[in-house]
């Protein structure tokens, strides 16, 4: 272990060789550190994050937890998770150490949440990722408890639920009349209604994801933007990969769409637009169609609404959609379905009856 100044630039060197959990050594070397306070500090904490001591930090924790976590999740979804972390929950709890956190101090930070004003989604989203360091540090290192198991979880997970928004087909057919037929974005809306894909979905759709005979598209990929980059990954979840079957006119208008564009490599994205370019289309074309505004991700839930006034069951709409779990069909659209209670009684009601017309119909014959 060392600690060393640059004369030339006035700033503190630290180098340390340490040995990790598995017993493996490691060089680490880090520069730039303003003051020896500081450099001696990164080497306390690579020291407690190498052995993985309780006694470490919640902010060195985290790094640690990304570290074990690197194989495991999406890049996209560690990025959104160290976001959420390092605005929420760093400042607060980061210099506590984990063994000394307490139900206390998660109570407070919630509260501190709470006065922010966010939405009971958010809160859930937030109360997620401070349970999920816990859970790994007992799993995984021995933490002796887990203070978020103790307290109530903050925030709910469909509270947005009822306020779902989507068109009907109707406002669907008002918004589409707005779009020249055969043009990008006419073809881009028909798709996201009437099939239910998720946006990033539709937009890493090249032309060999499309099947024109068999009417199908092959949803392997999901397309985001960041940091001004294109980046393509596989999709939220393995169930998101399906292939999706599309009414013959959507296929057609889709063909016609790709012969339209020139000499078109069959690994090319077919809509080379980027969600926000999308989202500000939609509000300006639903001003002009003169019906409400809803989220592109809304037509996702205009697509499912349809189905479900079309008589769809959940299981078949749950593999359309690509849903990991039939749960998440049911808690997200199981409000949808308020007449099937209503059709369960009308059914009985006519089992009723011609159960009481057999019986009246025996009695005379008895008689």
């Amino acid at each position: 272990m060392s600690v060393l100044k640059d004369p030339e630039r006035g700033t503190w060197t630290s180098q340390i060789w340490v040995e990790d959990w598995q017993g493996k050594r490691k060089h680490k070397k880090k520069r730039g550190f303003a003051t020896k306070k500081e450099a001696l500090e990164w080497e306390r904490s690579v020291l407690l994050a190498a052995k993985a001591d309780m006694n470490m930090k919640l902010a060195d924790f985290v790094e640690l937890y990304f570290r074990d976590k690197e194989s495991e999740l999406k890049q996209r979804t560690i990025r959104n998770k160290r976001y959420m972390i390092e605005q929420h929950i760093i400042p607060n709890m980061g210099g506590k150490s984990m063994d000394t956190i307490t139900p206390a101090d998660i109570i407070q930070w919630q509260n501190g949440i709470r006065s922010k004003g966010f939405k009971e989604t958010y809160q859930r989203m937030l109360q997620n990722q401070m349970t999920a360091l816990f859970t790994h540090a007992v799993r995984i290192y021995d933490l002796k408890d887990n203070p978020c198991t103790k307290v109530k979880r903050m925030g709910k997970a469909d509270a947005d639920k009822k306020q779902l928004q989507f068109w009907t087909l109707d406002e669907f057919n008002q918004f589409i009349k707005t779009f020249e037929e055969g043009s990008k974005y006419h073809s881009l809306f028909d798709l996201l209604f009437y099939s239910g894909c998720r946006i990033g979905e539709a937009l890493a759709l090249t032309a060999g994801d499309i099947d024109i005979t068999n009417r199908r598209i092959s949803i392997t990929k999901t397309y985001f933007r960041h940091k001004g980059k294109d980046e393509i990954t596989e999709p939220k979840t393995q169930e998101s990969i399906r292939t999706v079957a599309i009414p013959e006119f959507l296929a057609k208008e889709l063909k016609a769409y790709m012969e339209s564009m020139y000499k078109l490599p069959i690994d090319e994205r077919i809509f080379a637009v980027v969600p926000e370019a999308v989202q500000h289309v939609i509000k300006s074309h639903a001003d002009k169609a003169k019906i409400k505004r809803i989220r592109v991700h809304d037509l996702r839930h205009s697509h499912c609404a349809y189905l479900i006034h079309l008589g769809i069951q959940p299981m078949i709409i749950k593999e359309r959609l690509g849903h990991k779990d039939i749960r998440i069909t049911l808690n997200t659209y199981g409000h949808l379905y308020p007449s099937e209670q209503e059709k369960v009684a009308d059914m009985l009601n006519q089992m009723a009856g011609t159960k009481s017309n057999a019986l009246a119909a025996n009695k005379g014959i008895v008689e």
